[in-house]
């Protein structure tokens, strides 16, 4: 069996093409999920975001083209994590994304701080849907071309607003270091 032949059987409800599917894939999809997940939410989390995957597989056979399942599973293995994650409340906060700097000493803790409350509220600042973008993209991870699809938008807009936002959060972060 090959994933054509696999992804037609699917579709036509045969579940034996799940379990090929399930058989072939699955430890793909739970290092995708694993990588977001573990050691902050526990394994059960885990496999219960994986066992999405492989029912959203299911129900989307029909429309999955045989030479994107492996990109199919990844970006439905990511989008479950991230959706177990926000269910926890144990999204990633902002600045940490944008800081990770090695132990720093008492002055550089007081400068780092300072400019973690400088980004977020230059970001809470944002008006919609500037910031929903931003926070899409820069939070989330987020692609451009999802985002464009999720908030029914031209991606050229997207790639603009976030440009401009980049150029704002600039702006603030620097008031005054000149």
């Amino acid at each position: 069996m090959d994933d054509r032949s696999a992804l037609a059987a699917l579709a036509a409800g045969d579940e034996t093409a799940l379990g090929w599917f399930i058989e072939r894939y699955s430890a793909y999809a739970a290092t995708i999920i694993d990588n977001m997940l573990l050691p902050r939410l526990t394994a059960a989390d885990a496999e219960e975001a994986l066992a999405d995957v492989f029912v959203s597989l299911w129900r989307s056979a029909a429309r999955i083209r045989p030479e994107g399942v492996r990109a199919y599973l990844a970006g439905i293995a990511r989008n479950r994590a991230r959706d177990a994650l926000r269910a926890h409340r144990l999204e990633l906060p902002l600045e940490e994304d944008l800081l990770s700097l090695p132990s720093p000493g008492p002055d550089e803790a007081l400068t780092e701080r300072e400019l973690i409350e400088r980004t977020r509220s230059a970001v809470d600042a944002m008006t919609e849907p500037d910031r929903g973008i931003f926070l899409r993209h820069y939070y989330y991870g987020q692609g451009v071309a999802e985002i464009a699809a999720a908030l029914d938008m031209n991606a050229n807009t997207v790639k603009t607003r976030l440009r401009r936002g980049r150029e704002r959060l600039r702006a603030e972060l620097t008031k005054g270091d000149a």
